[in-house]
């Protein structure tokens, strides 16, 4: 593997496997079962094994996601069963869970016994799958070893770093999803208390383009639906999100909305096996009987990036109708509720259809298809993931799913309205609760009054924007909530060339990975509890809240005794840095780790929507957070629901190139890699591959499992180079191509970001693909 960069022709991509050693050859086999049942199953039974979780994970099992007397699962963001649902769980957050709650340990022995260099050799895959961190270490220049460090010294290496920092600025502050709302609200508090809204989150790298597109629209920065909406909806249209893998726990309402006759599209190049047929777990009589139950009545694969000519398709079609048929328009919520609708159908009636399917990739007739489905359904829901954000046009195509829901008034009633599926849990309680780079002046006005601080004002920098600035040395201390940010940022080179120049990095984690051996000249790890064990304070057991993908707030607790005594919490961490880092701090940083009560009764002041917090997250299922669009309050500069009218972009490859769009397998979750299989895509002992058209391999000479070479061409012409991968056949639209995260996002370079959402273009890398020499 070697990366190729316009100024070192000759510079090389890091030397080390992701995944694990592969137990035998690489082999594909086109998977043709339903997603889930069985499978399934027998995965888990092989996790629990390997694990050795036979008695602890079971138990867990009883617990996860169990209204407010369980711990939440750290896995997807998908809402919990509205019906109390007894095994509302996945195979995937099982193997999240049992990954979390392993018996193995890396303790100063381990360290003692590796180098750093030594450990940058291993697999990604080696590193995690040593257990569970034990206590504080720092990295020690002269021996190449992590050695222990008190929590005291620790905290104090923090502290003094960032008071000696000439500017706040000078230090970015970065957090996952895993972060839970009160540990969230108290590291944003910090770190703008330090004087930065240097808050970058992985929301920057996901669903950016998301946000920004509804706050645009509507006012909110949110979907507007809710689980109860998917249960009643007449169509669902599901965009860019392999199911099966990324939210599992849907194909439970898939399942429901097929067998009460509601119309199921997906829309995506790859027909995933959640877009087929599914056997769901719980439901033992389909288990018994080996019955499955289709989760799509319509499936539609445009080419990558081509979505947004699909929606203006759709709506095309939609507004011919109309000409024949009025009621083909909701007209009077059209009249009431939006603005700019004159501007938007003249837009869609100049539209050729030949260039709408020149950029979808889709005839016509396909594109009617979906338009039918549309203007016959009472309700629909669009629901979305990555694969419609991750692009230079993520956000106008964003909008333009909005703009489809506007024309029949899909917005603001029961089954209907837009909903984004966020990936990891908790990323958008990150959100809501203060991590935001670009923060609202009311939110700021509260935090300042009710806190005593006084925030700053300037933007701070996102994910791509603290990259370089590390790589600049304007950035100099490197803190990350969780993750594993070497790993999951774009241009791995340039992130881990990044990372070495801080004066300090800071990992608060739960296992070893990549961000702890890719450090700056001091460096130290500190470990956490993870959220399946009890998390014991001053006033008795914790429990912390999350937000899920729909907007529903509920409280986690922990049910495993910790890992080992020397963890601390989340939140007692952040509070053990800001004490060092702020001695003169007005926030009571110890009396709010002593009960998280009182920090939920903090964020209900300055949080809008978490007023009466610790009441209404005890309440059963917990509370939702008010959404003023679905309420057809829209908080736009209009007061209205704005149509937007975005040309076409062109994605239409270049003559021998082809689009690229990075995924995960189904057995990893994240950078978190279980095993070098994907079942729902037929593949084993194999990573480091790439999914073409048949044709497009038929056209350069390219045999089933023969090694390739794949060269990116980035926006400042550079390239960036993959050898040797191996090319599988895939029903995949030609000039497509897709291969699996993290390992291809060497191909995105840092200056390969959307100009509307300023999300790394994961899902749109310009590629040429050749045989190996």
């Amino acid at each position: 593997m070697r990366l190729l960069n316009a100024s070192d022709d000759d510079r090389r991509a890091p030397e080390h496997r992701v995944g694990p050693e592969p137990e035998g050859e690489p082999q594909f086999h086109p998977y043709h079962h339903p997603a889930a049942g069985w499978g399934a199953a027998k995965s888990v039974s092989r996790v629990l094994m390997r694990e050795r979780a036979l008695v602890d994970g079971p138990r867990a099992i009883m617990r996860m996601n169990h209204e407010n007397t369980g711990f939440d699962c750290p896995g997807c963001a998908w809402p919990d069963d509205t019906k109390g649902l007894h095994l509302d769980i996945c195979e995937n957050g099982i193997k999240h869970v049992t990954w979390e709650m392993t018996p193995k340990r890396v303790d100063r022995d381990f360290f003692a016994a590796h180098s750093v260099t030594e450990l940058s050799a291993w697999s990604d895959f080696a590193l995690e799958d040593q257990g569970r961190l034990t206590e504080p270490m720092a990295y020690d220049p002269e021996s190449d070893h992590y050695v222990p460090i008190s929590w005291h010294a620790a905290f104090n290496m923090v502290g003094e770093t960032l008071r000696g920092l000439d500017d706040p600025n000078q230090a970015s502050f970065y957090t996952s999803g895993r972060l839970g709302n009160e540990a969230t609200f108290l590291y944003q508090l910090m770190a703008r208390e330090l004087g930065t809204n240097n808050l970058p989150d992985c929301s920057n790298m996901c669903h950016e383009a998301s946000g920004r597109a509804l706050e645009a629209s509507l006012g909110t920065g949110k979907g507007t639906v809710d689980l109860k909406d998917w249960e009643t909806t007449d169509a669902l249209f599901i965009m860019g999100v392999n199911a099966a893998s990324n939210a599992p726990r849907m194909l439970t309402a898939l399942a429901e909305a097929y067998h009460r006759g509601a119309q199921i599209v997906h829309i995506n190049p790859l027909v995933e096996a959640a877009a087929t047929r599914t056997i769901v777990p719980h439901d033992f009589t389909d288990m018994a009987l080996f019955k499955s139950t289709r989760t799509s009545t319509l499936n539609l694969q445009p080419r990558i990036g081509g979505d947004m000519a699909l929606l203006r398709g759709i709506a095309k079609a939609v507004m011919e109708q109309a000409k024949a048929d009025a009621k083909a328009l909701d007209q009077e919520f059209i009249d009431r509720h939006t603005i700019h609708f004159d501007a938007y159908r003249a837009l869609c009636e100049d539209t050729p259809w030949a260039e709408i399917e020149r950029q979808c990739g889709l005839d016509r007739d396909d594109i009617l298809k979906a338009a039918r489905v549309y203007r016959e359904a009472d309700r629909s829901i669009v629901s979305w993931c990555l694969g419609v954000s991750q692009h230079e046009h993520g956000v106008d195509t964003v909008r333009e799913i909005v703009n489809l829901l506007l024309l029949r008034g899909n917005l603001g009633r029961e089954g209907a309205g837009p909903s984004p599926v966020r990936g990891h849990s908790n990323v958008q309680g990150n959100r809501t609760c203060g991590i935001d780079h670009r923060p609202a002046e009311d939110f700021l006005d509260r935090l300042a009054q009710y806190c005593r601080i006084d925030p700053p004002r300037q933007h701070g920098l996102d994910t791509v924007g603290t990259i370089r600035a590390m790589h600049r040395g304007d950035v100099k201390v490197f803190i990350g909530m969780g993750g594993n940010f070497a790993l999951a940022a774009p241009d791995t080179p340039y992130t881990y060339e990044a990372l070495r120049r801080c004066d300090l990095t800071v990992q608060v984690s739960t296992k070893l990975n990549r961000s702890h051996l890719v450090h700056g000249r001091r460096a130290v790890i500190l470990p956490c509890l993870g959220r399946t064990e009890k998390d014991q304070q001053r006033q008795g057991v914790q429990s912390t809240s999350v937000e899920d993908s729909m907007s529903m707030v509920h409280l986690s607790l922990g049910m495993k005794r910790p890992a080992s005594k020397h963890l601390l919490s989340e939140p007692a961490i952040i509070a053990g840095m800001a004490r060092a880092a702020l001695p003169d701090s007005p926030t009571p940083w110890e009396w709010y780790i002593e009960d998280y009560d009182r920090i939920r009764d903090t964020m209900a002041q300055v949080l809008d929507g978490f007023e009466d917090f610790n009441r209404r997250v005890r309440l059963p299922l917990g509370f939702r957070i008010k959404q003023p669009a679905r309420e057809l309050v829209f908080l736009t500069p209009s007061g209205r629901a704005e149509f937007s009218t975005a040309p076409l972009p062109d994605v239409v490859p270049a003559p021998g190139t082809l689009a690229l769009g990075t995924m995960r397998s189904h057995d990893q979750w994240n950078t978190t890699i279980y095993s070098d299989d994907d079942r729902y895509r037929g593949i084993s002992n194999l990573r480091t591959l790439v999914f073409m058209n048949e044709d497009d391999m038929r056209e350069r000479g390219i045999l089933e499992l023969e090694p390739v070479d794949i060269v990116s061409t980035a926006k400042d012409g550079s390239h960036r180079r993959l050898d040797g991968y191996l090319a599988v056949p895939y029903d995949i639209p030609r000039g497509c191509a897709a291969g699996y995260m993290p390992e291809m996002n060497v191909l995105c370079a840092i200056g390969d970001y959307s100009t509307q959402s300023d999300q790394p273009l994961m899902k749109h890398v310009k590629v040429t693909i050749t045989r190996s020499t």
